[in-house]
């Protein structure tokens, strides 16, 4: 069993504000601990269900958030950006088994969240076929890009709900939910308890009900927050400028898709 886990932090237990996510900010260092605990609750359930291989990689703004000594010795981890369209599924192809999304979040666009957004906060938020895209659904529609059956996603309410519109299969853990600028969140211990928990359950099941199916088009625009960057966002090949402050790409090929949003975004 080959497994690969992409991990964010605006999605952990407890997590409510933007200094919390800022590793340069002395309020980080209790939050990248919660995620690397969460990381690593999922890792050690899927060893334990007799995973031989996990990649994990770090996803969140520096992408040096994860402590990785306090994380199993079976692991390898991808920190840092390599800097090509895949992101936050850098190392992610179609040898693995299955993908574990952990502390994600919901939309930019949304109110799911405190701290809602998708990718960067320069944009307000990006749609794809019309549907307002979360970080999780780009990452999602890359998985499937793969063939790679998506298993497990913690983090907010609201993006729980979201994945499990895409596959009603897959297995959720709502740790927070946001109320405006607030958010109610379950014990970080419990947390980490029901991760083993539904990670024990999900690996033991038929994958191939995990699976989702790629759009066979996509449209997708991207509503910016200042006007110059939907201007310099239509110098793309193949891009628009849609309106004021959006632009737009339309392609019946989801790499193309991740292609424009790493260099638009």
């Amino acid at each position: 069993m080959k497994l690969f886990i992409s991990a964010d932090l605006e999605g952990v237990s407890g997590i409510v504000n933007w200094q919390e996510t800022n590793t340069e900010s002395p309020f980080s260092k209790y939050f990248c601990e919660q995620m690397t605990q969460e990381v690593n609750a999922a890792c050690e359930a899927a060893i334990e269900a007799g995973a031989s291989d996990i990649f994990i990689k770090d996803a969140h703004d520096t992408a040096r958030n994860l402590n990785p000594s306090k994380l199993p010795e079976k692991v390898k981890i991808l920190r840092g950006w390599a800097a090509n369209p895949y992101v936050m599924m850098a190392g992610l192809d179609e040898t693995y088994d299955g993908v574990f999304f952990i502390g994600y979040h919901s939309a930019g666009g949304t109110n799911g969240n405190p701290l809602a957004h998708t990718m960067n906060t320069r944009n307000e938020s990006i749609k794809i076929n019309g549907e307002v895209a979360s970080e999780f659904l780009i990452n999602a529609y890359t998985s499937a890009m793969f063939k790679v059956p998506i298993l497990f996603i913690s983090g907010d309410k609201m993006i729980c709900q979201e994945a499990q519109k895409l596959n009603p299969n897959i297995m959720t853990l709502a740790v927070s939910e946001g109320i405006g600028n607030a958010a109610i969140s379950i014990h970080p211990h419990l947390a980490l308890k029901a991760i083993k928990q539904k990670v024990l359950e999900v690996v033991a099941d038929d994958f191939s009900k995990y699976l989702i199916q790629l759009p066979e088009e996509f449209k997708v625009e991207i509503a910016f927050r200042e006007h110059f960057h939907a201007y310099r966002g239509s110098f793309y090949p193949g891009a628009s400028q849609s309106g004021p402050k959006t632009v737009e790409f339309r392609s019946n090929d989801y790499l193309d898709v991740l292609k424009f949003l790493f260099f638009v975004i």
